[in-house]
């Protein structure tokens, strides 16, 4: 399963991405805003928004390029590790 993050930590950017090897996933990791944002994204099957970190001109370039009928989009107010391997449980297991 393919995994894009938007928001979180810069110090968790490798935490984010261990998780996400554990549970068997690719893992991109979009932390602060960049121009070519829209064309790195791709066609993830889950898109992780951890919205307490992210501005909200970051959030609409996520969701403006994904497409909502393949990608499963999940919302999050916090960053922790924590929360992430808890929405990765929950979304491995329903495959």
């Amino acid at each position: 399963m393919s995994v894009v993050i938007i928001g979180g930590h810069d110090r968790m950017v490798s935490q984010y991405k261990k998780i996400c090897k554990s549970y068997n996933c690719k893992a991109k990791v979009f932390t602060q805003m960049s121009a070519s944002l829209d064309k790195q994204i791709g066609r993830p099957d889950l898109l992780v928004l951890f919205t307490n970190t992210v501005s909200h001109k970051m959030i609409r370039c996520a969701l403006d390029e994904v497409n909502e009928n393949e990608t499963e989009i999940v919302r999050c107010h916090t960053s922790s590790g924590s929360a992430l391997t808890e929405i990765l449980m929950q979304k491995t297991a329903a495959c």
